[in-house]
């Protein structure tokens, strides 16, 4: 007599969880990108008149731009080569979880705004959401080095061979290019790495 088969509940389940993880990124990365191209259509209809909110080093206004910088852009190749990177690196934050993308986004916000503003050129104004990026390849570049398992290493390495080439833009160089923002941004996403490692 054949006996009934039994049905596995955790296929079902773990489905569930992963396409709910899925959806859960698209919609993070995807809310952040509809503001950033938001900003950006409303900054040219008004001729870039929104762009002096970016951080302007060593004035009391360009503190607050700290936190405004990361959702402006000089132009559409610019906001397009941000676009890019940012979802790329930004999901593999997400495949942490949603917690260390936060941690990272918003220490590599503060540290890559407090860079330029401690450390750019008076009367520069910097925007663009390369401080935050830079954080997430700090984050995803050494996050192996510390946290020492072999998931993190194998994203670690594999970042490091795709993107490496980022590291020369923490360096001073390219008119034009905030390094200062690279740099603080990069540093953010390290210290959040070491820091996580040390929770688990």
């Amino acid at each position: 007599m054949a006996l009934p088969r039994r049905r596995s509940t955790q296929s079902p389940s773990l489905w569930r969880a992963t396409t709910g993880a899925v959806k859960q990124h698209v919609r993070v990365l995807g809310g952040s990108l509809a503001v950033m191209w938001g900003v950006f259509g409303v900054d040219q209809l008004l001729a870039h008149a929104l762009d002096v909110f970016g951080v302007q080093p060593w004035t009391e206004q360009g503190l607050w731009g700290i936190f405004a910088a990361p959702f402006l852009h000089a132009n559409l190749a610019h906001l397009m080569a941000n676009s890019a990177s940012f979802l790329v690196l930004g999901w593999l934050v997400l495949l942490r979880s949603t917690r260390h993308f936060v941690w990272v986004s918003v220490v590599a916000t503060i540290v890559g705004g407090l860079a330029a503003w401690l450390l750019g050129a008076p009367g520069s104004v910097h925007i663009g959401a390369s401080g935050v990026i830079f954080g997430y390849f700090g984050f995803l570049m050494l996050g192996g080095w510390f946290a020492r398992s072999v998931g993190t290493i194998v994203v670690s390495l594999g970042v490091t061979v795709m993107w490496g080439g980022l590291v020369f833009g923490v360096l001073p160089g390219q008119p034009g290019i905030s390094w200062q923002e690279h740099l603080g941004g990069f540093i953010g996403g390290a210290l959040v790495a070491k820091w996580l490692s040390g929770r688990r």
